[in-house]
């Protein structure tokens, strides 16, 4: 397993809000943009990739205890969002790649799913 920190360095994630735990396994990854579906499947400790950038993504990453929430596409996370997740200790991040390709990098690091 890696911990967040060495995820990030790897994917070349830019991050948004780093109050929270860099040092954490990162236990698997999660990707949806239904919010729903992600309260109900993902796990504590998953790495989230969605293509949301309001501030509700930092309440259910906060509710889950997701390692991080990663915005892909080059969507730009709202101000509110940032500010909520430096509020609440949610690392968010974001990248230019497309979702399904920062989920294969991901996949490719070792981290799979639930």
């Amino acid at each position: 397993m890696m911990v967040l920190s060495e995820v990030i360095k790897e994917l070349e994630l830019e991050v948004v809000s780093d109050r929270g735990a860099m040092d954490v396994e990162v236990t698997g990854g999660y990707v949806s943009d239904l919010l729903s579906h992600v309260m109900g499947k993902a796990k504590s400790g998953q790495v989230w990739i969605t293509m949301q950038g309001h501030q509700n993504i930092v309440a259910v990453a906060s509710l889950i205890g997701l390692a991080a929430v990663v915005v892909a596409d080059g969507i730009e996370a709202e101000e509110k969002a940032i500010q909520k997740a430096q509020d609440q200790e949610v690392i968010l991040c974001k990248t230019n790649l497309p979702v399904y390709e920062i989920a294969g990098r991901l996949y490719q690091l070792g981290i799979k799913g639930a």
